[in-house]
């Protein structure tokens, strides 16, 4: 999604969201990631009197950008997910999957998560998930995230069937959207 993303060529417009708009945005946040709002992190990340923009970019992709960085990303007002920055300062707020280490390269180059590379040892399904649920991809020994994506299939159907796509892969380290610190 964010393999060739640019500030300057993916971006078509920033307007400040209206405060209806932004409570919206914000409560749709709160309801998807329920661990920033039971912490109050999502205050802090969102305060009542800092102004929410909401960055329009190619292909149907919305930023959410508080104080110049972006935080949150959707496509087509779908399912929220926060960039890598913000999952690596708070890495409860979503389900996690771990790959193991021989899926490593793979993922850090965009590929999709394939289920073997889910099932085999060294990999770990933190969380039982269904279809088309919003997950961190972690790798074996590593601390950090190195992906953001949502299932293909439940997590019971990856360990059955053991082959095909897993995880469709939305957001990784060094793509587009992690090389954009501010925008303005």
């Amino acid at each position: 999604m964010f393999k060739k993303f640019t500030r300057e060529e993916s971006v078509t417009a920033l307007n400040q969201a209206k405060s209806s708009v932004a409570r919206a945005i914000k409560t749709k946040i709160a309801e998807q990631f329920p661990y920033l709002e039971d912490n109050g992190i999502l205050d802090q990340l969102m305060p009542k009197k800092m102004p929410i923009y909401v960055a329009k970019c190619a292909g149907h992709i919305g930023l959410v950008v508080v104080d110049n960085q972006p935080l949150f990303f959707n496509n087509r007002d779908g399912v929220y997910f926060p960039t890598l920055r913000l999952l690596m300062r708070y890495p409860l707020m979503m389900p996690r999957l771990r790959v193991d280490r021989g899926a490593i390269k793979f993922v850090l180059s965009g590929a999709n998560i394939m289920c073997p590379g889910l099932t085999s040892e060294g990999a770990t399904m933190h969380n039982e998930l269904g279809e088309g649920a919003p997950v961190a991809i972690y790798a074996e020994g590593k601390e950090h995230g190195l992906a953001l994506g949502m299932t293909a299939m439940s997590t019971a159907d990856m360990r059955d069937t053991n082959k095909g796509v897993g995880v469709e892969t939305l957001h990784y380290l060094n793509d587009g959207l992690w090389k954009i610190t501010h925008v303005e």
